[in-house]
């Protein structure tokens, strides 16, 4: 596969030669919704807590006595029929952690890429350098190429100057391309990439 590889000012400079075996693949939509599930299941804490009857507190005397009042007979005031008795059944800390085989998550991930780049959502660029990490700048380059609504932008390591310049932007995310997610591809309308970023990339799924 051969893409454009452009300038900050959105201008073609160049083509890049990228492998099919990473951006032209079959998409696997399967392995894709697996993976998706597994990483919004692992995002979650699991804290959730309730009390049941025997934490909480009060209710140690029966309320009233067992025969000749006319109600049902009750034992406590914290049972689960009561009003601030303990919860049946509730919630209680656990894990929500999912574990999937490596070759499904980088499946996933391939699929992701090729999808992107299958329908022209990847744009290469042949280098990202922000200036004292000015929003206003990074504004204009991404509306010069055309990705200035929804994007998931990826450099080599953690760029300070484009995190700065890009983290006030509504619906704009930076992310290192060995933190790449395939939550933040399905999210992300237009993959915005260096040419440093996608070599980088080709040199680790083709090893």
């Amino acid at each position: 596969m051969q893409l454009d590889v452009y300038n900050m000012d959105g201008d073609v400079v160049g083509t890049i030669d990228l492998s099919d075996d990473i951006f032209a693949i079959e998409p696997n939509q399967d392995a894709v919704y697996r993976v998706m599930l597994a990483q919004q299941a692992n995002q979650r804490q699991g804290t959730h807590k309730t009390k049941n009857r025997t934490e909480v507190r009060g209710g140690g005397r029966k309320p009233f006595r067992q025969k000749g009042t006319g109600r049902a007979r009750q034992g406590s005031i914290r049972a689960p029929n009561h009003v601030g008795g303990g919860v049946i059944f509730g919630p209680t800390p656990r894990s929500y952690r999912i574990r999937l085989p490596r070759k499904l998550r980088r499946l996933a991930l391939l699929s992701m890429l090729s999808s992107k780049a299958g329908s022209q959502k990847l744009v290469v660029l042949d280098q990202l350098v922000i200036e004292d990490g000015k929003t206003r700048a990074m504004a204009k380059v991404l509306k010069n190429i055309g990705a200035d609504t929804s994007s998931l932008i990826v450099t080599t390591g953690k760029k300070e100057d484009v995190v700065r310049s890009a983290r006030n932007l509504p619906g704009v995310k930076t992310a290192a391309v060995n933190a790449l997610s395939v939550l933040d591809l399905l999210k992300y309308d237009r993959l915005v990439a260096t040419r440093e970023a996608l070599e980088t990339l080709e040199e680790v799924y083709t090893s």
